[in-house]
C-alpha cells in the first residue's frame, strides 16, 4: 500500500507535485557530457517543468504564501546545484555575449536550445496533466490564458527590468564567492524577487519561461507580453551592463582624476 494513502488529498497532491518536480532534477544529476544545445535544452526542460508546478501549487494554497515562497527557494537551491555550466535563460546568455564571455555562434545555439525547451515543457507538463495524478492535474489547465501582469503596462516594465537588473547583477558579482554561498546568496534573491514582484507580473525575469507558462497569452496579446517578458527582461541586462562596466568606472576615473588636481 502507498504510504501517501494515509494522508489528506491535499497532502497527497502536494507530494505528488513534489515528486513529479524532483524527478525530473533526477535525470539532471546524471546527464552525460554531450553538445551545449542538448545541456540547455535540458536545463530549461527542468527548469520550466518545475515552475509549472509550483504556479500550479500556489494557486492552491493562496492563503499560505510561505509554504509557496519556501518551495521557491529550496527549488532554487537545487537548479543552483543541478545546472551548473547552463543558463536556463536567453538574458544570461546575452550577458554573456556582451560581455564577450561566449561567442554569437554558441550564444544561438543556446538561445535556440531554451526556446524549443521552453515549448516540450509545456506540452509535456500538459501530457502529465492529463495523466490525472491529483485533482489539480488537469490538461486544459495549461493552455489556458490567465494574466498574470496585475498593474499597467509601465509599471510592469519597470517590474521585469529591475527583477533582471538586480538578479544578473548579483550573477555577475558573486561569481567569486564560494560555490555553496554562492547557490543560497541566489536562491534567497530569486526568493525575495518572486516575493516583491510576484503579485505585480509573477516576476518571471526569464524570456524562455514566460513563454512556457504563458504561451496562450503570448498568442492573444503578443505586443504586451513581448514587451513586458522579453524586452524589459533584456532592457535590465544592457543597463546592468552599461552601469558596470561603462558608467561607474568613468565615474571612478573622474573621481580620481579631479583627487589628483
Amino acid at each position: 500500500m502507498s504510504p501517501l494513502l494515509g494522508l489528506r488529498p491535499e497532502l497527497q497532491d502536494t507530494c505528488t507535485s513534489l515528486g513529479l518536480m524532483l524527478s525530473v532534477v533526477r535525470q539532471q544529476l546524471h546527464r552525460p557530457v554531450a553538445h551545449a544545445f542538448v545541456l540547455e535544452f535540458l536545463a530549461t526542460f527542468q527548469l520550466c517543468c518545475c515552475t509549472h508546478e509550483l504556479q500550479l501549487l500556489s494557486e492552491q494554497h493562496p492563503a499560505h504564501p510561505t509554504w509557496t515562497l519556501t518551495l521557491v527557494y529550496f527549488f532554487s537551491l537545487v537548479h543552483g546545484l543541478t545546472l551548473v555550466g547552463t543558463f536556463s535563460n536567453p538574458c544570461g546568455v546575452m550577458m554573456q555575449m556582451m560581455l564577450g564571455g561566449m561567442s554569437p555562434e554558441t550564444g544561438a545555439v543556446r538561445l535556440l536550445a531554451q526556446l524549443v525547451s521552453a515549448l516540450c515543457s509545456r506540452y509535456c507538463t500538459s501530457a502529465l496533466w492529463n495523466l490525472g495524478l491529483t485533482q489539480y492535474h488537469v490538461s486544459e489547465r495549461s493552455f489556458a490564458c490567465k494574466n498574470p501582469i496585475q498593474v499597467d503596462l509601465f509599471k510592469a516594465v519597470i517590474t521585469e527590468a529591475v527583477c533582471s537588473f538586480l538578479f544578473h547583477s548579483a550573477l555577475l558579482h558573486f561569481q567569486e564567492v564560494r560555490t555553496k554561498l554562492r547557490i543560497h546568496l541566489l536562491a534567497a534573491l530569486i526568493t525575495f524577487l518572486v516575493y516583491a514582484g510576484g503579485s505585480l507580473t509573477g516576476a518571471v525575469f526569464n524570456p524562455a519561461l514566460a513563454l512556457s507558462l504563458h504561451f496562450m497569452c503570448f498568442d492573444e496579446a503578443f505586443p504586451q507580453f513581448f514587451i513586458v517578458y522579453w524586452l524589459a527582461p533584456s532592457l535590465g541586462i544592457l543597463l546592468m551592463i552599461l552601469m558596470f562596466s561603462f558608467f561607474l568606472p568613468w565615474l571612478h576615473n573622474n573621481h580620481t582624476i579631479n583627487k589628483k588636481e
